[in-house]
């Protein structure tokens, strides 16, 4: 039992909760500069709700542990990571609507370049349209002829993203103890397909197999000419934030993942939404009496410091402190700026960094905080805590929690 099961037991209806969620916002400064990209960002709006709000950093699984944006996620909506283990290929494939069935084995697929030698140039293919990607999945899907009497789909995702599902008749023979062929690095060959347990043989002969095939399928394209796994799980359901903490949800995303982590955990899911304008008016068009809480995610943040891209970094907090009025506007109880891990530019990569955090509340207690960034939340009156311990705290903001004991 962790302290997210303490708060079943208190929940009662409220107010309603806003989660504006910019995914990797947390960063390093450069050396030139000094600065953060979030330092960087003129971002007058956010910073006058900081000074107006509860502002901390969350750490989303530990310290010192690089969270994945699954486990980023699953902790600021109150399941404990380390509790709550879910596959980037389960979310990946809920994303983009794919009708899992339990004890399906998912997994995350990244187009990737090779070169000769077997060693990876570019995890991401340059990031590939979507369109060439459809055009991959299809003839690999055509060439596939695998010594298994189950099913395999292979599916887009978005651009170099697409979905593996191996579906056998039974639900208990395929286990996810396998481990990501995906090295994360580049100059290096793929990771081998090695079951991590007797029990995942038979789906690491099937991943070996499906792999090789694949390979000599598009062994002529460019850039795309390999494919790299990761996030391997098996599909169960899981109790939903409705269950757990009484809300009802609502995501309004664009990137397929977090709408698919969105349904895995009971939320109703809009309308894909056109850019950061569409993200925000479907917000203003849907903010109402149905729901109670809101799930806003930004992508941009997290590809730009993928691609060691600082300015395009600040380029997209700055478009999003430009729409925070329209939030402002519909008088949610509970306002969360956030984001689900950190991804400095510098490093090009997920960190373990905490990030920052405000929520803004009639009755949350103010800070020090005179900007919305890493250094000024640590004078919040947030400190620095776990990232599962915000939905405790959005939802006593909300006044949907009674008190706990006589």
């Amino acid at each position: 039992m962790d302290i997210t099961d303490t708060w079943q037991e208190l929940i009662i209806s409220g107010g309603k909760i806003v989660y504006l969620v910019m995914d990797g916002l947390g960063g390093l400064a450069s050396e030139e500069t000094g600065r953060t990209a979030l330092d960087t960002a003129e971002t007058p709006n956010l910073d006058a709700l900081a000074q107006d709000s509860s502002c901390g950093q969350l750490e989303m699984v530990g310290p010192g542990i690089t969270p994945g944006s699954g486990p980023g996620h699953l902790a600021l909506f109150g399941y404990d990571p380390l509790r709550w283990r879910i596959g980037r290929g389960v979310l990946s494939a809920l994303g983009i609507d794919f009708p899992l069935q339990p004890g399906d084995l998912a997994a995350r697929v990244n187009f990737a370049s090779i070169n000769s030698a077997g060693e990876i140039t570019d995890r991401r293919a340059g990031r590939i349209p979507t369109d060439l990607n459809q055009h991959l999945c299809a003839k690999i899907q055509d060439a596939l002829d695998l010594d298994f009497d189950g099913e395999v789909f292979l599916k887009t995702e978005s651009q170099h993203r697409a979905v593996l599902v191996l579906r056998s008749p039974d639900t208990e023979a395929l286990s996810d103890d396998l481990p990501d062929t995906d090295p994360q690095a580049t100059g290096r060959p793929p990771t081998p397909m090695e079951p991590q347990s007797e029990q995942a043989t038979r789906a690491a002969q099937m991943v070996v197999q499906f792999l090789e095939q694949a390979h000599a399928a598009i062994a002529d394209e460019q850039p795309a000419n390999a494919l790299l796994l990761r996030g391997f799980q098996r599909y169960e359901v899981l109790p939903g934030l409705q269950e757990r903490f009484g809300l009802k949800g609502l995501c309004i995303a664009e990137y397929p993942m977090y709408r698919g982590l969105s349904r895995l955990l009971g939320m109703d899911v809009a309308d894909l939404p056109e850019g950061m304008d569409g993200l925000f008016e479907a917000f203003e068009q849907q903010f109402g009496d149905e729901h109670d809480f809101y799930f806003l995610h930004v992508k941009g943040t997290d590809s730009a410091g993928e691609d060691g891209d600082v300015t395009e970094k600040v380029a997209v907090i700055e478009a999003v402190d430009r729409r925070i009025p329209w939030l402002l506007e519909q008088k949610p109880d509970v306002l969360v700026v956030t984001g689900d891990h950190s991804t400095p530019a510098l490093m090009s990569a997920h960190s373990w960094h905490p990030v920052p955090v405000l929520l803004h509340a009639q009755h949350a207690r103010r800070g020090d905080a005179q900007r919305f960034d890493e250094t000024a939340c640590l004078g919040g009156a947030l400190g620095v805590r776990p990232g599962v311990h915000l939905i405790g705290l959005a939802l006593a903001h909300a006044g949907r929690m009674k008190k706990f004991g006589a």
